[in-house]
């Protein structure tokens, strides 16, 4: 069973790495333009794609539905608040960006004011992209991939900790190679590839848990078990003692979004590949668009998660891996992975 799951996983990621190649094989990227911006050539899909995947890293299926397993449906609102930035993202922020002709965001404040305020924006980037966001995305990928794949039971290995290092080298690995071989064209493309995947993979893990949890009354009745089991936790609004009280929405939640999608060079890198502005206006849209369906795939598992596993003293970020594991056939499983 193990070995299916592996194999699945290992197929499927070998597939999306030979569509990549087959679509991205012959595009020029050694030139600046080329490998920062994809010659400016991007289109909506692949914007869009992009934007959605770049976002939904492990950290957010991970994490988020470890919140939601925690917390409950008040942490939907990242995604719901997310839409509302993305379109002023898009009418605002965007226009600017591509008038000024930049590749990065500290470039174009570096134009707006001068050049040290560009090299301190960059200082800041690079220091909280290497010590806040990559650590967490590395961990809640190990975390997720670990518990989907299984791989304490098929590796023999017995240490959580030397465990996590090797699938941590794996992920960053693979993730570099994609990078800094192929630029941001590839990215994008396999961003896109990923995201068709991931889409179909978060309906069906929802699909098949809301199954189960209806023990063979259909997917309305899994939903009603679930709610009978925590009818609190399908309260929308954060107490305060959440990690998202109400008083937070208009203020610290809405700030971190307008930051995190109009001024991340990480989101943002995308858009200044774009082949124009409708196109880049369009990608981030689409993106914004896929974000509303977000909750369903997001969040919902982490709630079916504790209706499954509440008995049990596990730690949040390990909910999600479990459901999957659970609910899915082994190749399903690898292909979620």
């Amino acid at each position: 069973m193990y070995w299916i799951t592996l194999f699945s996983f290992l197929f499927f990621t070998g597939l999306v790495a030979f569509g990549t190649w087959l679509i991205v094989r012959g595009r020029e990227h050694n030139s600046m333009n080329g490998f920062f911006l994809a010659g400016r050539s991007l289109t909506a899909p692949f914007i869009g794609g992009s934007m959605l995947l770049t976002n939904l890293s492990t950290e957010q299926m991970v994490g988020l539905n470890g919140s939601a397993y925690a917390e409950g449906i008040c942490v939907m609102v990242w995604k719901v608040l997310a839409v509302v930035t993305l379109v002023v993202s898009a009418l605002l922020f965007l226009p600017k960006f591509l008038r000024a002709g930049v590749t990065t965001i500290p470039e174009y404040l570096a134009k707006r004011f001068n050049p040290r305020t560009g090299k301190i924006c960059n200082l800041i980037f690079l220091l909280s992209y290497t010590f806040g966001l990559l650590p967490i995305i590395l961990y809640t990928g190990a975390t997720g991939l670990g518990g989907i794949l299984d791989l304490k039971a098929l590796t023999g290995i017995r240490s959580d900790t030397l465990l996590l290092w090797y699938i941590v080298l794996f992920i960053g690995t693979l993730g570099s190679v994609y990078a800094l071989f192929g630029g941001i064209r590839t990215v994008a493309v396999s961003d896109l590839l990923n995201g068709i995947g991931l889409l179909t993979g978060g309906f069906m893990i929802l699909f098949f848990a809301l199954a189960k949890a209806g023990a063979g009354q259909g997917i309305l009745a899994g939903l009603q078990n679930v709610y009978a089991s925590g009818p609190e936790k399908f309260n929308p609004i954060g107490a305060e003692t959440s990690s998202v009280p109400f008083s937070s929405l208009f203020t610290g939640v809405l700030l971190i979004n307008l930051f995190y999608r109009c001024t991340n060079q990480q989101i943002f890198q995308r858009t200044f590949g774009a082949e124009s502005l409708e196109e880049g206006q369009k990608g981030i849209l689409l993106c914004g668009a896929l974000k509303l369906i977000g909750p369903l795939y997001l969040v919902l598992p982490g709630m079916i998660a504790f209706y499954f596993f509440s008995s049990r003293e596990i730690k949040a970020d390990h909910a999600y891996g479990m459901l999957v594991r659970y609910v899915l056939p082994a190749p399903l499983a690898g292909f979620s992975a």
